[in-house]
């Protein structure tokens, strides 16, 4: 494995950035997503999704909607305008349940390759399930339990034990296969989904769903609104069972006409969401899941990641995220590495807040120590805590996302919230505290260095007793220890609620 924050391909260690586009043709929509590829970071560069329906009659005639047919072609054709001139090793297309199990499915494929010039590649259900799979541990790669992958048509099952074993099953038990758009027979959903699941029950029993697709996506930006929970991003976000069970109910009493008047739910969605949410009662009670983890990455991110080279995939997705993300012209690549070897030590002998995560939480900081650097002085923590709060970084949970942007503002000011503190409320008082500390370490870290990494090395940070110790090599006080940084070492020393001892 290469070192924290090196790979190769880049003179600083970083890996060559590339893009790389995904046309996804699902049984609901049929998407373009093109991606700028940092080693091991994914940001979503374009995004461009038709709701074309693909699969919407393929329960009751097994052929593809004549309707979906003509949108699809018609996005697809546009598509492939898009990536005119794009290299096509860069160009990756796949279909999935919809055309793979529809009687026309091949003929749709031949006038796709007629009219819109692109060979589309079906995946098996096994592929599909095992690009999910990889999606999933590529956004989280610590993911554990099952991975239920919902899509128009089809769920992919999936037991997550690693990269390279992935156990899985498809089923169709999509919103289409179950009966949309026709309004939802519940009793009779549920012993569909009953029926189907009944034989791979125990095999996928776990507490813990990781849910991908984008029905179960606006269930829990549906929760989001309803709990008033102040940070709405999907990726990572948590439900527990009794809330998940309560959430998926009031969705299958609801008519559409009701559903149309709640803010949070996708216009797109209002056939499909009852469907999804009764499939995913019905994985709670079989499966008997506690917890259930929202997904944003899944089939298209998967892909991604097997293309990866094996070193690539090895690499904290957080860490490299932070350091792609702060990588800009006029500031010191090494300067995060060098932060996390002079804070590293001290933070490593106090008692975690994040239990074994405590190590890669202060890597990704030291990374984002200098994210404010071209943002306005008069507002450049506030500026930097919304940043990195809304930054489409993977590898992180939503209290650890919150814990990084408070970092962040502590780095860049010593007021002791930001102006909108109500996400705060994610993070227990201990974890503030905890990035009061760390947000002031950077901030000495960096005055006293002047943002040279060199001279973090003439210098360290030390806990002995009661008292926080900063001291110098011989000969380099003068030069190191001066008037601001005495005073940024003192407000180290308050977070941490220590006695600083006297500078040299």
């Amino acid at each position: 494995m290469w070192p924290r924050g090196h790979s190769p391909g880049h003179p600083d260690g970083r890996p060559d950035g590339r893009q790389a586009a995904v046309i996804d043709v699902g049984s609901n929509s049929v998407r373009l997503v093109i991606y700028r590829v940092d080693g091991r970071a994914l940001w979503t560069v374009y995004n461009e999704k038709v709701v074309a329906g693909l699969g919407r009659d393929l329960g009751a005639s097994r052929r593809l909607s004549p309707e979906g047919v003509e949108d699809a072609i018609a996005a697809l054709r546009r598509f492939r305008a898009i990536l005119d001139g794009w290299p096509p090793e860069q160009v990756t297309a796949c279909a999935t349940a919809a055309v793979r199990e529809a009687a026309d499915g091949r003929a749709f494929l031949d006038r796709v390759k007629a009219e819109a010039g692109l060979d589309i590649r079906v995946l098996s259900g096994d592929e599909e399930a095992r690009y999910a799979a990889l999606g999933v541990l590529c956004g989280q790669p610590d993911a554990h339990g099952v991975v239920g992958d919902l899509g128009g048509s089809s769920l992919e099952l999936v037991r997550l034990n690693g990269v390279a074993q992935v156990e899985g099953i498809t089923l169709p038990l999509g919103p289409f296969a179950l009966g949309a758009p026709k309004p939802l027979n519940a009793d009779r959903v549920r012993r569909q989904v009953d029926d189907r699941l009944a034989p791979h029950a125990r095999t996928f029993a776990t507490p813990e769903l990781h849910a991908v697709g984008g029905g179960w996506r606006n269930l829990a930006l549906l929760h989001m609104q309803l709990a008033d929970y102040p940070l709405h991003i999907a990726h990572q976000y948590e439900i527990g069972r009794s809330d998940a069970i309560e959430l998926v109910r009031f969705v299958q009493r609801q008519s559409r006409s009701s559903l149309e008047g709640i803010q949070g739910v996708s216009k797109r969605r209002y056939e499909t969401l009852p469907y999804s949410a009764a499939v995913l009662e019905r994985l709670i009670e079989r499966l008997g899941i506690e917890r259930i983890v929202v997904s944003a990455y899944g089939v298209r991110e998967g892909l991604l990641f097997e293309a990866m080279p094996p070193e690539v995939r090895r690499l904290d997705p957080l860490i490299e995220g932070c350091e792609a993300l702060t990588a800009q012209r006029g500031i010191a690549p090494a300067l995060g590495q060098a932060l996390e070897a002079w804070v590293g030590p001290l933070f490593e002998g106090l008692s975690p807040v994040f239990g074994p995560r405590e190590s890669v939480l202060v890597a990704a900081a030291c990374r984002l120590a200098e994210l404010g650097a071209r943002l306005h002085p008069d507002h450049r923590a506030d500026l930097a805590f919304e940043q990195i709060l809304r930054a489409p970084l993977a590898g992180m949970t939503h209290p650890e996302r919150v814990f990084l942007a408070s970092v962040a503002f502590a780095r860049h000011s010593a007021s002791p919230q930001p102006s909108a503190p109500s996400v705060l409320r994610i993070l227990s008082g201990e974890r503030r505290q905890r990035a009061r500390a760390l947000g002031a370490a950077l901030r000495l870290g960096c005055d006293l260095s002047g943002h040279n990494p060199r001279l973090l090395e003439k210098s360290s940070l030390a806990v002995r007793g009661e008292r926080l110790s900063l001291t110098t090599l011989a000969g380099w006080e003068d030069m190191l220890l001066g008037e601001q940084t005495a005073r940024r070492a003192q407000t180290l020393a308050q977070a941490l609620k220590l006695k600083l001892d006297p500078l040299p």
